[in-house]
């Protein structure tokens, strides 16, 4: 493999500086490297990231593949600047055994455009009834560590505390989708001021808020690991800040669009906005922000739920809920974080590669960008402006809520392992 220096870039956002790759690896970080023989990208003015990892993403293979492939949605990661993705168990069939995530271990060796790490079911089927082979699913050669129901809730107390127990033997994580089901029943968008004007069943913050604060106490009684999935309300933001206060060893995520949007978008009655957990508040909004800059929330995950556009073509109530998110997450990030002076670019590798690497164990990723370490990186033209367009998409799917809507920032290349995945912001 040929090298490739990367010149002039701004590496987390400081000072201009020359990395050189060679193979695989980083040889060298500084200032007038040597070009000879290498490919030179001049990145005068981008900035250079480590290469983004999102503990949340839904690939939808095997079974909806009209939805999302393997392929297209690693694509659709490496465009948007990541290099690893950890895929929920929710497919068809339901990846609760080793054969599963062995199946979507092997596609992701096989046609990744970055590395794919799945996630294990916690119960069969999902239906929180019975665990899952979490023990099977971690020995394959998958090496699962990671297992959530995500998209149900493991709403059976004792379930749950089995679960906490088992994988705490190997120093796994179970992550919780935080939704009580029965004050959930029937429920279309968050409950407050617009769904009683809408009529919409409302979906109020303590079915979220409820769950977290009996995990955070299971897992605390434990002695294992407990993350929270797309925390969305101010109040779960006060349960985890009082329960890291107290050292229970729990991490929680937050999705970009809980960040930039509300439920006043709801008014529009179009389905993109329907998502689960759905928009919350102003006030959550600002709270969530300022809890991800201050480290109560740990990391960015997009939860990315690619959808045909059939499901989303419909009226409200008939809409699969989700939102497509790996291409358009760093640069709601940028919106909502750095150009309102909350996080640095610093910080923003540490939420959006660095932790979410060491929550889920992603070797390799998340690293320092210094000379030894692995060539996985993301070069962000950040002073860049333009509109969204979902036809330009990398996924299958097109149900993002900001068509049209000018965001900051562009990923103009992307390296797993020193291999360009992304050149010039188009696939390799």
């Amino acid at each position: 493999m040929s090298k490739i220096l990367i010149r002039g870039a701004q590496v987390l956002g400081g000072e201009p500086q020359d990395v050189l790759i060679d193979g695989e690896l980083i040889e060298a970080v500084g200032s007038g490297l040597s070009a000879e023989g290498a490919q030179v990208i001049e990145a005068g003015g981008q900035v250079l990231l480590p290469g983004l990892v999102d503990l949340h993403t839904h690939l939808r293979e095997p079974g909806r593949e009209d939805s999302e492939t393997v392929l297209t949605g690693t694509q659709a990661a490496a465009s948007g600047g990541y290099t690893a993705v950890f895929a929920m168990a929710n497919t068809f069939p339901v990846a609760d055994t080793a054969g599963v995530v062995e199946q979507v271990y092997r596609l992701g060796r096989e046609h990744g455009y970055c590395d794919v790490q799945p996630i294990g079911a916690v119960t069969v089927g999902l239906e929180g009834k019975k665990l899952a082979e979490l023990g099977a699913m971690h020995e394959s050669a998958a090496g699962v560590t990671v297992f959530s129901d995500d998209g149900k809730c493991v709403h059976d107390a004792v379930i749950m505390r089995r679960a906490l127990e088992y994988v705490k033997a190997f120093g796994g994580v179970v992550a919780q989708h935080a939704q009580e089901p029965r004050l959930t029943e029937g429920a279309q968008m968050n409950e407050g001021i617009v769904s009683a004007e809408l009529g919409l069943g409302g979906w109020p913050a303590v079915a979220e808020e409820s769950i977290i604060a009996r995990d955070v106490l299971l897992a605390e009684h434990v002695g294992s690991r407990v993350h929270i999935c797309h925390l969305s309300t101010a109040g779960s933001v006060e349960i985890v800040r009082w329960a890291k206060s107290r050292g229970i060893d729990v991490t929680a995520e937050v999705t970009p669009h809980h960040l930039l949007l509300t439920d006043e978008m709801v008014r529009t009655y179009n389905p993109v906005y329907k998502v689960n957990p759905p928009l919350r508040t102003e006030r959550d909004v600002m709270a969530l922000r300022e809890a991800l800059a201050d480290g109560t929330i740990d990391i960015v995950a997009t939860d990315h739920a690619p959808h045909p556009h059939e499901d989303k073509d419909c009226e409200w109530a008939a809409a699969a809920m989700g939102m497509v998110g790996l291409e358009t997450a760093l640069s709601v990030v940028q919106r909502t974080m750095v150009e309102t002076g909350l996080l640095d670019w610093a910080g923003v590798a540490d939420r959006m590669s660095v932790k979410p690497a060491r929550i889920g164990g992603a070797a390799g990723h998340g690293r320092p960008i210094s000379a030894g370490e692995p060539a996985n990186l993301t070069l962000l033209d950040s002073a860049y402006r333009g509109e969204v367009d979902p036809a330009g998409f990398a996924s299958r799917s097109r149900n993002t809520p900001y068509e049209g809507r000018e965001l900051p920032g562009r990923v103009t290349h992307t390296f797993l392992r020193g291999r360009a995945t992304v050149v010039d912001g188009k696939l390799a």
